[in-house]
């Protein structure tokens, strides 16, 4: 707590993110996140969303692909996945860590900087470089070079909620072709039923309750050099051929 207390006083005195300063204070690793009980009504009413357990402690770091670049070819080319992956998804990191140097939230995980900057309009830039690198390695464990299939839970949910994984797929596809501008197509589980969304931007399911099974991304670094302007070829491409039932599967077996 001491070291918090005095990184945030050296926040404040230095004049550095001064407009995030007040944001920042919030955050003490020094006390459990989760215990709230000697918070005062308004202290803990101002307290940001504490992160889902469901979701793991992910590092500021840059995590390797998952697969060779060229693995997903001819759907997406080793070409969009070098910008993609070396140049996007790094800048993510690469920002975060500027904006984050010298503050409390320096060694937080991605997950506790999401939950502590959202709708927080003094670290609007902080929220969305974490969101961002959060959803990009969401999306690239999202994806497989090889067919699988969903586990038998997951596989009776899908027919519960949407009659069939082809229906479900269909509604993956024509939901984030919808998404318009940049954002994300989302299979997520909403108060234990699944459901398709998306989101625009750096947004993300899990800062709204909702627990994120599979996503793709439909900024357009994600296709552009292969698709140009054709969002649905690319989606249709993606999401027949190589979305990973296996990591959905494990995601909702962890909620």
């Amino acid at each position: 707590m001491l070291n918090s207390l005095i990184s945030r006083r050296r926040l404040i005195a230095s004049g550095t993110l001064a407009s995030a300063s007040v944001a920042l204070s919030k955050f003490a690793f020094g006390a459990s996140m989760q215990d709230t009980s000697a918070q005062s009504p308004a202290d803990a009413k101002a307290m940001p969303g504490v992160v889902p357990a469901y979701l793991g402690s992910s590092p500021q770091t840059l995590p390797p692909l998952p697969y060779a670049d060229n693995a997903l070819e001819p759907v997406i080319s080793a070409r969009t996945i070098g910008f993609h992956y070396g140049k996007h998804h790094r800048a993510y990191f690469d920002n975060l860590h500027k904006l984050l140097a010298g503050t409390p939230l320096a060694q937080a995980s991605l997950e506790q900087v999401i939950m502590h900057s959202h709708d927080q309009p003094a670290l609007a830039d902080v929220f969305n470089n974490a969101a961002q690198a959060w959803n990009h390695n969401f999306y690239w464990n999202s994806l497989s070079p090889v067919t699988t299939q969903p586990s038998e839970k997951l596989q009776a949910a899908i027919v519960r909620k949407f009659g069939s994984t082809e229906a479900l797929t269909k509604a993956l596809v024509t939901t984030s072709a919808s998404q318009f501008g940049s954002g994300w197509g989302w299979l997520v589980l909403d108060q234990g039923e699944l459901a398709v969304i998306k989101t625009s931007n750096a947004e993300t399911p899990f800062t709204r309750g909702l627990a994120p099974l599979l996503t793709v991304d439909v900024w357009e670094h994600a296709y552009y050099l292969d698709y140009q302007n054709r969002r649905p070829d690319y989606l249709v491409a993606t999401v027949s051929q190589h979305l990973n039932w296996a990591f959905a599967s494990a995601n909702l077996d962890r909620v």
